[in-house]
This record gives structure tokens, C-alpha cells and sequence, in this order.
């Protein structure tokens, strides 16, 4: 059987193990059947996920002309407390911005390689956390608008990282803490705004499994330009990566904008 189209992030769905869908424009796959299969994918160009022109991919699915003006891939996306939208401010579109930041957004702490504090939409939990390979998460505050979420990693980021090793992820080298108690340490270092929305006795533990049949021990990753066709036997899915069994891993969050030709 043959998939073509242009690669998205996949969607996924909370169960034991998570289910991992590859949706195009004509058909869809549910990822986790192909576990113990040889796949083959061929790289046979880009598609910008945001104007639709077979241009080539500068980042996160985006050709360069619309990474540099698309209001949905603004600075405050990856840096939460450059939000300006609560202020009435824009930065590129303040409709599109009003709309994503002026909702509620959680606050957590997640373990998927060592402890990190991270920022989502309220709706997006807990894809966030399946999307980053998070084994378990948990909510610190729920805040009505994106800035108090930002402002709220940044006083956390002297005590967490925020960033996945990635590698450590895929190997399962993850450093086992609680994150209950963790959560009770953070009151006092909270900013004085947010301080009213912390979740300090909540029980909303969140734990993720992932389809996984056995962990490389080393990783390699799998970059499309480079090897434009790539076969081998798929034994795990974990975050936005799929697994092989000779310790390739493929990234398809860092492959949107690709089209891609999938043979099982």
C-alpha cells in the first residue's frame, strides 16, 4: 500500500498505548499498525503548509516568506511572555492574536527526559505532551491569557529546563522524579500575578504510553534532504518521531511541508 501526500505533525489520541494517525489530503494512516513492518518513504519535494506553494521549507512547515509574516508563527509562539495581545498591541495580526492568546493556558511541569516547565492552550492538553514524548505531566496554574503563562516559565526556567533532550527522550533515559511534590515547591516562586491560579493540592496527573515494541540504545536522525529515500522495520512511536529498528529516528514535526511517498 502507498500514502502520499504533504506531511503534517501527526495527530494523535490518549489511550494505552497513544494512537498515531498520518493525515493527507486523500487518505489517512493509522501509524501504530505499521509497527514491526518495513516502511519505505521517498522525499519528493515541499508544499508550504501556510501558502501552498511548492516552495522550499525554511521552518516549522513554513516557506520564508510566510515564516517572516504569518501571524501564527510570531515570536511570542515560542517566547509566551512577548504577548501583547492583553494590552491591545499587535504584532503582526492582532485578530489571530487575540483569538489564540486571550484564552485559558496551562502551565506544567513535564517529564520526558528530566523535569521541564512548558506553556500550552488549555485545549491543547495533553497533545502538547504526547507531541514533546512526555511520559507524565501535570498543571502548575491555569491562566486566562497567554503573557501570564509566559511570564510564568520564564521564573521557572532558573529551576527547569525547558527543553527536551530529545535523545534522552527516545532512549528512555528519563530521570524518574514526583511531580506532586515537585508542584508544592513552586508556590513561593511564582510571579505575585499568577499566584491566585496555582493548583497546589489538584489531582491531575496525567501519565502517557507510548507504542513502543523496544528502545534504541543510540539514535541517529533522519534528515529527508540528505537521504531522500529511506526503508526499515518501524518498532516504536514516541513524541513526533518515529522509531527504527537500526536506531533511526524521524522526526515528522521538524519534516512538515514535505511530500512524502509512505510504502508498507
Amino acid at each position: 500500500m502507498q500514502y502520499e501526500g504533504v506531511l503534517k505533525k501527526m495527530q494523535t489520541e490518549l489511550g494505552n498505548p497513544i494512537q498515531y494517525y498520518l493525515v493527507f489530503e486523500d487518505s489517512f494512516l493509522n501509524v501504530n499498525q505499521l509497527l514491526n513492518k518495513k516502511i519505505e518513504i521517498n522525499f519528493s519535494g515541499y508544499q508550504c503548509l501556510n501558502c501552498g506553494k511548492k516552495k522550499k521549507i525554511y521552518r516549522q512547515g513554513f516557506c520564508y516568506d510566510c515564516f517572516y509574516s504569518s501571524a501564527s508563527v510570531g515570536d511570542w509562539i515560542m517566547k509566551p511572555e512577548l504577548s501583547t495581545a492583553h494590552l491591545g498591541i499587535q504584532d503582526r495580526d492582532l485578530a489571530y492574536e487575540e483569538k489564540v492568546q486571550l484564552q485559558p493556558h496551562i502551565v506544567y511541569l513535564a517529564l520526558s527526559s528530566e523535569v521541564k516547565v512548558g506553556v500550552t492552550r488549555k485545549t491543547q492538553v495533553p497533545t502538547r505532551w504526547i507531541d514533546q514524548g512526555a511520559i507524565q505531566a501535570i498543571s502548575i496554574v491555569e491562566v486566562p491569557n497567554r503573557y501570564l503563562a509566559g511570564i510564568t516559565e520564564v521564573a521557572l526556567k532558573d529551576h527547569y529546563a525547558d527543553k527536551t533532550n530529545w535523545r534522552k527522550m527516545l532512549t528512555n533515559s528519563i530521570e524518574h522524579i514526583d511531580l506532586m511534590e515537585e508542584r508544592l515547591k513552586l508556590e513561593k516562586i511564582l510571579p505575585t500575578e499568577v499566584q491566585e491560579y496555582f493548583f497546589l493540592n489538584k489531582n491531575d496527573l496525567y501519565e502517557m504510553h507510548y507504542p513502543v515494541m523496544e528502545y534504541p540504545t543510540k539514535v541517529k536522525s533522519l534528515s529527508l534532504e540528505k537521504t531522500p529515500t529511506f526503508e526499515g522495520k518501524l518498532t516504536g512511536i514516541k513524541g513526533q518521531y518515529l522509531l527504527f529498528e537500526d536506531g533511526t529516528v524521524f522526526n515528522i514535526r521538524s519534516s512538515e511541508g514535505y511530500v512524502v511517498r509512505i510504502s508498507v
